[in-house]
């Protein structure tokens, strides 16, 4: 299971960005991919770095939609394949 962080950021659009973000969380809502959206970025669970890629291009596409002349999109990926891995896990392993 990969867990991605995703955050997208409209620029030049004034010191408010939250109609620009609330775009971005719908087209990842509608990606079906498990997510925790957080204040500064959302989070997610995918099977394949393609499911990650297909739904960051959404939610970066539907900020340029909206009117934004410029984006950035700040993505990392944990893809990690020696055992089972989720946001869940992670998680987990920090209460102790």
């Amino acid at each position: 299971m990969i867990v991605a962080d995703v955050s997208v950021v409209p620029l030049g659009v004034g010191t408010s960005v939250s109609a620009y973000v609330k775009k971005a969380v719908k087209a990842l809502d509608e990606s079906g991919l498990k997510l925790m959206h957080g204040p500064m970025s959302t989070s997610l669970e995918a099977r394949t770095v393609e499911e990650v890629f297909s739904a960051v291009g959404k939610a970066h596409g539907a900020v340029i939609a909206a009117g934004a002349k410029r984006v950035v999109t700040t993505v990392k990926i944990d893809d990690r394949r020696d055992k089972d891995h989720t946001m869940a896990t992670k998680l987990g392993a920090l209460e102790g």
